[in-house]
């Protein structure tokens, strides 16, 4: 199991950028995707998640308006589209399988990418 995030950088604020998470070795349609970041000395804190099939989208409240989560299941990989950049944005950005959706949470597999850096500064 793989997964790869890329598009990460440094940008200014007010800026955009696209994160992509490239899925292999599982069944990708059938599993949940979310992105997750985490801060300099803070938690790990979820940003948003998007159904097995795309039909729904859920994100964390600093992010609604800004960020979009979406998917391509026939390219295996899951994207977050970020605008409206702020300083406080700043974290290594993961991301997240888990599923299959079909199974009990209890028994659902999690995987991780290794996490993309995310800076925004001027």
């Amino acid at each position: 199991v793989q997964l790869v995030e890329s598009g990460g950088g440094l940008v200014q604020p007010g800026g955009s950028l696209r994160l992509s998470c490239a899925a292999s070795g599982f069944t990708f349609s059938i599993y949940a995707m979310s992105w997750y970041r985490q801060a300099p000395g803070k938690e790990r804190e979820l940003v948003a998640v998007i159904t097995s099939a795309g039909s729904s989208t859920n994100y964390a409240d600093s992010m609604k308006g800004r960020f979009t989560i979406s998917r391509d299941n026939a390219k295996n990989t899951v994207y977050l589209q970020m605008n409206s950049l702020k300083p406080e944005d700043t974290a290594v950005y993961y991301c997240n399988a888990r599923g299959p959706w079909h199974v009990l949470p209890k028994y659902q597999f999690d995987y991780w990418g290794q996490g993309t850096q995310v800076t925004v500064s001027s």
